[in-house]
């Protein structure tokens, strides 16, 4: 089997690479028999983790980028400007060392990276202005606005309308599955005069919409913001998700970079 990435009809266009890894189609078998995993975990090997990150990139029809985006998360509301290929990562079958959260740039061949599971990959588009940038929001980097602090960033950065923005929100825990505690809840309402919108009567917090509801407060046009719908923790079989395997499981990736 071969992965077979994920992708959003608004970002399939001619100049753009993009994709969603599943966790199907790999090497690794410390969690399930023939896992993507994508991330130095602590359990796999390593030497698995850099063949998958290889298929990914041939899933993605990348082999020809040497420059990527890649990043030492920390749910964080750090968005890092890449302005050219020195500001990038050569490697991309080795681990991540500046941390942050999300990246923009405009540098042809250049991939940006988040790895997830659970939390919502966020990609963003600019066909006019050439730009892309990629986020990891988490329910602490979406509480921090990260997604619309990346469109903003490409706004100041490059000029970006945000009526000309593209937006996916990756597979990621679902509305049905994320039960949080009263401290988030109200860390959500302090920031969010919706928040009471994103959560149900059992305290299951829709990280799905929060995020569009930010886009959308960004600047974003509903009709560009594309949400896959794929629930990470009820479909263990096609992704990985850290609270439906306690801990015990491997990442996944989102991806987007623009061709020369």
């Amino acid at each position: 089997m071969h992965p077979q990435p994920l992708t959003a009809p608004n970002l399939t266009t001619q100049g753009l690479i993009h994709g969603f890894s599943t966790r199907q189609g790999g090497v690794s078998t410390i969690y399930q028999p023939n896992d993507l995993n994508l991330g130095f975990t602590k359990d796999d090997d390593r030497a698995n983790v850099r063949t998958n990150r290889l298929r990914f990139l041939a899933s993605l029809k990348a082999e020809n980028f040497r420059h990527f985006g890649l990043l030492l998360q920390q749910h964080t509301p750090t968005v890092h400007t890449l302005r050219s290929i020195a500001d990038a990562a050569t490697d991309f079958t080795e681990p991540a060392h500046i941390p942050g959260d999300g990246m923009i740039t405009n540098v042809p061949n250049l991939l940006l990276t988040v790895q997830v599971a659970d939390c919502v990959p966020v990609l963003l588009y600019d066909h006019r202005q050439h730009a892309i940038g990629a986020f990891h929001a988490g329910w602490r980097g979406t509480v921090a606005s990260i997604a619309a602090i990346g469109a903003k960033a490409m706004q100041k950065e490059y000029g970006s309308n945000p009526a000309d923005i593209q937006a996916a929100i990756g597979p990621s825990i679902g509305p049905a599955s994320y039960q949080v505690s009263n401290d988030v809840r109200e860390a959500f309402a302090t920031n969010f005069p919706y928040a009471a919108e994103l959560f149900d009567t059992n305290m299951h917090l829709n990280l799905w919409e929060a995020n569009r509801r930010q886009l959308l407060d960004a600047g974003l046009q509903a009709d560009n913001i594309t949400v896959l719908g794929e629930d990470t923790a009820t479909q263990t079989d096609r992704f990985f998700s850290h609270r439906a395997e306690a801990g015990h499981t491997g990442r996944m990736m989102a991806a987007i970079g623009l061709s020369a």
